[in-house]
This record gives structure tokens, C-alpha cells and sequence, in this order.
């Protein structure tokens, strides 16, 4: 019983003397290191020029060394010399000499070191130390936010995400490149290109007249589409998106924060089927039309296409969806639709304009990243309907909306102007401009701007090339129109089947008699 009490007490004291405290670790810091990077900073003229994008003040775990860096960095920006008795000058002008602990510190500081041979890699440990108190400091706050019930989490989570981006953003510098291996690059690039017989060197849109002037889109660019309600922006991009994933098969990305994956799907069916969009809604299709439609919706299986339809989607949520798109599934080109709809929560803003920057930004440093063209739709504002005649209509620059940093941070802004929404049905010259598009390349970094026209069949949410499909109209019908009296038709006959498209002229070589028509 004795011998049982005894076993007894020696576990409790072996239990006493193994605390778990788990509030109880260091911050991660490194002062003796830190030490010698401002002793060596103070007896070498050039160590400075060598750690400036390396450190900042805040850096420093010791708040005296905060200062003394701080004297440093005031002393080399103002293109002085820096050694004990300047830092120390300096940090006496401030009042901050006792705080640092007088010139008696400094001496000793600037004796601790021999020279500033590894003064690069003591400069990383310390901004390694100051990182990870960052984030020892970010997911203390956010455990604590967490535990909170009165927190939203949604809210949290965006907050969580921004912070995040913030601290990662700190530590993502990137050194110089000597020009040697860039110009290597540049060369294998353009022999590349010139290995395509189709004359691109980045991915084609399917479009030849954009193709031709844009050179295909380019890897590493912003580009901004941009249009006024109405003007069929989303057309425009699902049938690019069709054009390079279906046909090129090329992986896309769409991220659609406006229409819901389904929405989307429906207007795909409608640009490949070539049935109306009503008739997809109403399900109320002819016997011939459920047979096209079951012919042409198998281009669209397997096709890599992927479609994200997040609501309020933040851009730090697209970084992270981005990256694994393209790391799982190869995406050569992610397209957003649009941008006014993102957000950059998490972030504090003092106007929408500053978000706007921020996002806009956000996309052309990662395109950069990611080495892929992004696509950004964009809604321009009002100043296009107040102003008159034909080229007024026509959207300027200055009509993108929210933002100025839009078309600085881009490297290409697209237009999509359709004459006719506004009863414009002739150009200048006379041409012909019903069903038609004006693809306007307002801002090319890289290139030439220009006009290209496209053709635009409303009722199929389909861009194409002018000479796609070219239908010879029957008599009586207006050139320019794509009305069907098929579809009108009531009888419960099924009509026959379309034509197909014409390539080449099927009056050639006949004798030069009046048509009838």
C-alpha cells in the first residue's frame, strides 16, 4: 500500500515536470544577426546597395535596431556617407540617440564585425524572421476572429485571403536577369513563330482579321474588352472560347461572375447547334431541330473548357484557382466576365476606383506570373449614348468605367461597337453595316490598333468571321439578314434541312444571262 502511494507521487511529479504551454514559444528573431548586418552596414560604403530591397525598418525584431536601420536608410537616401558618427548625427537630430542606447552602442556594433562578406545572407534570415512573425501574428488574430460567434466566417475568410495576399506580395521580389538568357528566350520564341504556318505567335482567337492584327493573344497580357450593355460581350468571348477550346482545342478558363455555369452552357448549345435561344428555353424545338441539336452538341463534349461561376468572386480567390487550373490542367488563357463584378475584400479602399486599380493590377501581375493571356471583360459608362453621330457612338478610352488604372495596366483594350443598335446601318463609305461588329483595338501595347468587322448573328449569341456561313438570300429577302421562315412554320411537317454553307461561287461559269433576283 505504501509502495503504491510512492508510485503514486513520483507520477504526479513527473507529470508536474512536463508542462504543455503552447503560448510559451519565442518569436522568431535573430539579434545577434542582426547586430552585425548594422555593424557591417556602418564600416562598408557599398553593403547598404546591397541589402536596400532586401530589409526595411520594421524588419528588425529589436526596436533599437529599427531605429538605427531607419538612420541608415534616411542617411542613403539623402546620398550621404554612412558610419558611426553620421548614424549617430542622425539619430541625435531625431531624438532617438538614448532610445538606441547612446554612441557607446553604436561602437560596440560596428566592432562586433570584421567586414560585410555575408551581409546578403544575414539579411535574409532577418526578413525570413520578420515573415514568419507576420504570420504568427495574422493567424493569432484570425483564431481569435474565428472564435468569435459573432463573426461572419464568409467575411472572415475574404479578410483572411486579402491579409494573406498582402504578406505574400512583400516577399515576392524578383531579382535581376542578366540580358543573355532573355535573349535566348526571345530567339527560340521566333523561331517558333516562324515555324507556324498561320503566321501567329501567340493563341489564336479563331477570328483571321484579329488573329492577323493582334498576332494571336499573347502570352503575359491584360487584355480588356470592354462595351456598353447590350453590345454582346459574353457572345463574343463564348464564341472565342468555342472557336479555341472545340475547335483549336486549346484548355480554357471562364470565369463567369455574372451567369451561372448552366446559363453559360445554354448560350454554348445555341452558338454550336445554331438553334435560337428562345426555342433552347422554351424546349420547344422541331423534330429536325431535336436532330441538329443532337449531331452538333457532341463538338461540345470533352471539350477543355472549364467554368467557374462564383458569385463576387475576389481576386484572391481567382490567384488561387488560376494557379491550379493551369497547374492540373495545362489552361493556355483564362477569360473573366467581367471585371466590375470582382472584388478585392479583405483590402481596405478608400473609393471603388482604388479597388478597381487594385484588381486590375492584381490580373496583369498575374498573367505575368502565370505566363498566360487573361481576358477581362470590362462595362464602359454613359458618355457613349450622350454623344451624337456616327463616330460619336463609337467608345472611346475614356469610357471604361470606375477606373483609369484599367487602360494604364493593360496591354491591349478591345471595343465591341455594333452600328446598328443605334440605327446606324451605313458607314461612311456606303458599306453595309446591318449584322454587323466593329472589333475597335483602341490601346496596343505591342502592336498595331486598327478596326476589324466581324459579323454578328443575334439570334445564335455568335460572333464570326463576314464570310462564315455566307447565306445567298431568296428573293425578296434583304442581303444582310438571316431570318429563316422554317422556324415560322406551323405545320407539322418538318421542313427540310438547311443548305449547306457554300464554298465557292455556284453561279461560276455560267453564261452571263440577268439573274433572277
Amino acid at each position: 500500500m505504501a509502495e503504491q502511494r510512492r508510485n503514486t507521487r513520483s507520477a504526479r511529479t513527473v507529470s508536474k515536470a512536463k508542462p504543455v504551454d503552447e503560448y510559451g514559444h519565442l518569436q522568431p528573431q535573430a539579434p545577434e544577426i542582426e547586430e552585425a548586418v548594422l555593424g557591417a552596414l556602418m564600416i562598408e560604403k557599398d553593403a547598404y546597395s546591397i541589402i536596400s530591397e532586401i530589409l526595411r525598418p520594421e524588419s528588425f525584431y529589436e526596436r533599437r535596431h529599427q531605429l538605427l536601420y531607419k538612420a541608415i536608410t534616411t542617411l542613403a537616401m539623402r546620398q550621404q556617407p554612412i558610419d558611426i558618427l553620421t548614424v549617430a548625427e542622425q539619430l541625435r537630430s531625431t531624438g532617438d540617440l538614448e532610445e538606441v542606447g547612446g554612441p557607446f552602442y553604436i561602437t560596440q556594433l560596428s566592432g562586433k564585425v570584421a567586414s560585410s562578406a555575408h551581409i546578403e545572407y544575414h539579411a535574409r534570415i532577418i526578413a525570413q524572421k520578420f515573415l514568419a512573425r507576420e504570420l504568427i501574428t495574422f493567424t493569432s488574430n484570425i483564431q481569435t476572429m474565428a472564435f468569435d460567434e459573432t463573426q461572419d466566417v464568409d467575411e472572415l475568410m475574404q479578410q483572411a485571403e486579402g491579409k494573406l495576399f498582402e504578406i505574400s506580395q512583400k516577399n515576392m521580389k524578383k531579382d535581376y536577369t542578366q540580358i543573355n538568357p532573355v535573349i535566348q528566350e526571345a530567339y527560340e520564341m521566333l523561331q517558333k513563330a516562324a515555324a507556324r504556318t498561320d503566321g501567329l505567335s501567340g493563341l489564336e482567337s479563331g477570328f483571321y482579321a484579329l488573329d492577323k492584327m493582334t498576332s494571336g493573344w499573347q502570352n503575359s497580357d491584360l487584355v480588356i474588352i470592354a462595351a456598353r450593355p447590350a453590345m454582346g460581350k459574353t457572345a463574343f468571348v463564348l464564341s472565342m472560347a468555342k472557336n479555341m477550346a472545340v475547335t483549336a482545342k486549346i484548355p480554357v478558363a471562364l470565369f463567369s461572375l455574372e451567369m451561372s455555369n448552366v446559363q453559360l452552357v445554354n448560350r454554348l448549345i445555341v452558338n454550336v447547334c445554331e438553334i435560337p435561344g428562345e426555342k433552347i428555353k422554351s424546349g420547344q424545338l422541331a423534330p429536325y431541330e431535336w436532330g441538329q441539336l443532337d449531331y452538333k452538341i457532341k463538338e461540345l463534349y470533352d471539350a477543355p473548357l472549364y467554368v467557374d461561376d462564383t458569385p463576387s468572386l475576389s481576386v484572391f480567390e481567382l490567384r488561387t484557382k488560376a494557379r491550379r487550373l493551369v497547374r492540373e490542367h495545362g489552361v493556355k488563357i483564362i477569360i473573366i466576365d467581367y471585371l466590375q463584378l470582382m472584388n478585392a475584400s479583405g483590402m481596405s479602399f478608400g473609393s471603388r476606383q482604388e479597388e478597381v486599380s487594385t484588381i486590375s493590377r492584381s490580373l496583369k501581375g498575374l498573367a505575368k506570373e502565370l505566363n498566360i493571356p487573361i481576358i477581362a471583360l470590362s462595362q464602359l459608362n454613359r458618355g457613349v449614348e450622350s454623344r451624337e453621330g456616327i463616330d460619336g457612338k463609337r467608345p472611346q478610352l475614356s469610357d471604361l468605367r470606375e477606373s483609369g488604372a484599367i487602360e494604364q495596366d493593360a496591354d491591349m483594350v478591345c471595343f465591341i461597337h455594333r452600328p446598328e443598335y443605334y440605327k446606324i446601318y451605313k458607314d461612311e463609305s456606303g458599306r453595309d453595316l446591318r449584322g454587323m461588329a466593329e472589333i475597335i483595338i483602341a490601346k496596343h501595347r505591342n502592336g498595331a490598333v486598327g478596326d476589324v468587322l466581324l459579323r454578328f448573328r443575334g439570334e445564335f449569341a455568335r460572333f464570326q468571321n463576314p464570310d462564315d456561313d455566307m447565306i445567298v438570300p431568296a428573293p425578296g429577302e434583304e442581303p444582310g439578314t438571316f431570318k429563316s421562315r422554317i422556324n415560322n412554320d406551323s405545320s407539322s411537317i418538318p421542313p427540310p434541312p438547311a443548305y449547306p454553307p457554300q464554298e465557292a461561287n455556284p453561279f461560276e461559269g455560267l453564261p452571263n444571262s440577268p439573274l433572277p433576283f
